[in-house]
């Protein structure tokens, strides 16, 4: 059997210490997973020794998140771009020269930019319930729309709950197929690391920032026209913030992508792991190297 230990690592970048899992032979194909709100490289703690026999994995914790440093907003920018900063530093960093990227959620508009920025790097892309189309935003999203419109300080407090509790239980409940295939320090753990002295408001500042990835839907689009690259999306389809609309409208502009829905919500890795594993793997192979 291959090994397929997972190594925990930090790496340093501007000041800033990453934290990172990586699994698999360093010289098989790598596979970069970009995880979301309100999360870590924990929610492929299942997913990973699945690629790892064939494929080299590594999935980082964003700056905020997780084991990453998470500087207040003082002293960090806790914006889309300055995130997708970050990752391109990181894969700049550890020397990766071709990979397919798993998005998800935030994960998006983050590993979007990446692929926009480094075309020649990318084999492929799996998209699971990382949205990339207005047709995709359901009306959870709605607090937050008023919030882009109008970014005043009661709009910003009315959305304060959005890093509670309930709001984190209801992300990883909602829709799922079957509860109690939730294992409850996934949100615990990242309920945690949201109740951080000043990280609140750094989620505020992503919230408000989200809308300039609503911005780039165009050029996201564009780019999936210009270099057609080979799509995977994975989606469950009781997502209450990303519907399968979105996951569809993807094939307007890339028409050869396959499209995978699940009975499930928004984090479909805790419900069909195995179900998406095994599909990733068949996308894998048609991948250049």
């Amino acid at each position: 059997m291959k090994n397929t230990s997972v190594h925990f690592r930090k790496i340093e970048l501007n000041g800033l210490n990453l934290f990172y899992r990586e699994a698999g032979a360093p010289d098989a194909p790598t596979i970069l997973l970009l995880h979301g709100y309100p999360t870590s490289s924990h929610m492929f703690r299942n997913l990973i020794p699945i690629l790892s026999k064939q494929y080299h994995v590594i999935a980082p914790d964003l700056p905020g998140f997780g084991y990453s440093d998470a500087p207040s907003n003082q002293e960090f920018k806790y914006t889309f771009d300055n995130l997708a900063a970050t990752m391109q530093a990181f894969i700049d960093q550890l020397g990766i020269k071709r990979f397919a990227v798993y998005i998800f959620d935030y994960g998006a508009p983050i590993g979007l930019r990446l692929a926009m920025a480094n075309p020649e790097k990318i084999t492929g892309i799996i998209s699971q319930n990382g949205n990339a189309y207005e047709e995709g935003l359901s009306e959870e999203w709605s607090p937050i729309q008023r919030y882009w419109k109008d970014p005043s300080q009661e709009n910003r407090e009315s959305l304060r709950d959005f890093v509670s509790k309930d709001a984190t239980w209801f992300q990883y409940h909602e829709g799922a197929s079957d509860p109690s295939l939730i294992a409850p320090e996934t949100y615990t753990l990242d309920q945690h690391f949201l109740d951080r002295a000043g990280n609140i408001e750094i989620q505020l500042d992503l919230v408000k920032d989200y809308r300039t990835n609503v911005a780039l839907y165009p050029k996201f689009h564009q780019y999936f026209r210009a270099y057609q690259p080979k799509l995977l999306l994975v989606w469950g389809n009781r997502d209450p913030y990303f519907l399968p609309a979105g996951a569809e409208a993807y094939k307007k502009d890339l028409p050869d992508a396959t499209l995978k829905f699940y009975d499930t919500g928004h984090f479909a890795l805790e419900t069909h792991v195995a179900e998406i594993g095994a599909d990733i793997l068949e996308f894998l192979k048609t991948l250049p190297i």
